[in-house]
């Protein structure tokens, strides 16, 4: 079977599209790809080919976005981009962080996307959906190309991660920041290591991303600092939250903002599933808290009081 979904990709030297990924899933499941490459993290890659580089968000601050890889190995348990795995005919479990789409020719098409006379150099947003600086991008280096290609453009962007990665592209950030402008949201939603362990487990420990922050901060890069999402009973305590919101006045760096997770369908069933696994005695009350893909606002209210209560010791 896995052979013959071959006949789904043309045999001359380029990758599929992720609409031809989608059609051969849904033929044979994974099987119907055959040329995904699978590394030593145990993560298959499946080269493709995109038609557009950037995409237009609605009800976000900025218009633009752009996210060099499909699925993340960061495997982060409360991830909203799980629930895009249904495009492309797959679950939001694991072939989220075990699945990696690299979008190969993303470079040379935001290039010409950006070189159009109708661009207008709005800011463009970098790892919405998945992290532009998950381990693979050591091998790729898919969102440094696209960092060239953005400052040549004379186009304005900002970098959401958990990657210390990012520390390789000082370089970069710092002529952007000369020029059109650029900054990095780095991500650390709780210094709790038995939290990290749990929820984000593919991700590096907490400390290292606030350390990568502080030198990025240090070398003159525009960088701050996100505790997003905050999982309701996970890492949601006082303690937690005075742990890690002193954690980063202690760095130094500056303090972005919070929020509280939000499921909604096709994230909700794979994050109730590791509920049950991980902290079964949490189930009954999520199952109350979201009623829909939000908390209550109230809910969500009290935990930004403990955030800012915090945030003025």
């Amino acid at each position: 079977m896995a052979r013959a979904q071959l006949s789904l990709f043309p045999e001359a030297a380029h990758a599929p599209t992720l609409r031809d990924v989608a059609e051969a899933v849904r033929a044979a499941g994974i099987d119907g790809l055959p040329d995904a490459t699978k590394r030593a993290d145990q993560a298959r890659y499946q080269e493709v080919h995109v038609r557009s580089a950037l995409a237009e968000a609605k009800g976000m601050p900025f218009r633009w976005t752009l996210n060099p890889y499909r699925g993340c190995t960061h495997a982060c348990e409360y991830c909203y981009a799980r629930k895009y795995q249904r495009h492309l005919e797959l679950d939001a479990g694991d072939t989220f962080s075990t699945l990696i789409f690299v979008k190969q020719n993303l470079p040379q098409v935001l290039k010409r996307d950006v070189e159009r006379a109708s661009w207008e150099r709005e800011v463009v947003a970098i790892g919405t959906a998945t992290d532009p600086y998950q381990p693979i991008e050591g091998h790729y280096k898919l969102t440094r190309k696209c960092l060239e290609v953005l400052i040549e453009a004379g186009t304005p962007f900002s970098i959401t991660t958990k990657g210390p990665m990012v520390v390789r592209d000082i370089d970069l950030l710092l002529r952007a920041s000369s020029r059109a402008g650029a900054r990095v949201n780095m991500s650390i939603p709780s210094m709790d290591e038995a939290a990290w362990a749990k929820l984000e487990p593919g991700t590096a420990p907490p400390a290292q991303r606030l350390r990568a922050a502080k030198t990025l901060m240090d070398a003159g890069v525009e960088v701050g600092v996100m505790m997003m999402p905050l999982v309701p009973g996970i890492t949601t305590s006082r303690s937690s939250i005075e742990k890690t919101v002193g954690a980063i006045r202690d760095a130094g760096v500056p303090f972005i903002g919070s929020c509280v997770t939000h499921l909604e369908p096709g994230v909700r069933e794979h994050f109730f599933g590791f509920l049950r696994k991980a902290f079964p005695e949490l189930v009954d009350g999520y199952e109350r808290l979201y009623q829909g893909s939000y908390a209550p606002a109230s809910y969500a209210e009290a935990v930004k009081n403990v955030v800012r209560g915090c945030l003025e010791k």
